[in-house]
């Protein structure tokens, strides 16, 4: 029972750790990231100082990437740091013009 109990604990660490691309650990989801950024591209783009979102490669694995009008913004802006288990990244871009 004990060596049972061990081999559960073990299986579940496994499960719940997430793969191991290179080094870096890749996120546990069953979504596509497009589909996360479309699911919740509308409530980013509704906070102060959001000027853009966009999907990139933070530390060679896929993240969510939101642009911030101005340093204020971004410290004021409380953004999870992970969205359905995709890391999301804040960059100051300043705003973004049309030419």
């Amino acid at each position: 029972m004990r060596t049972l109990a061990h081999l559960l604990l073990a299986a579940s660490t496994v499960a719940c750790g997430g793969s191991r691309v290179q080094g870096q650990a890749t996120p546990m989801t069953e979504k596509a990231i497009e589909d996360v950024l479309a699911l919740h591209n509308d409530s980013l783009m509704a906070i102060p100082g959001v000027v853009g979102t966009a999907i990139g490669r933070c530390d060679g694995v896929p993240c969510i990437r939101v642009f911030m009008r101005d340093s204020a913004s971004a410290r004021v802006a409380r953004l999870a740091d992970r969205l359905d288990g995709y890391t999301v990244r804040v960059e100051v871009s300043g705003a973004f013009h049309a030419r």
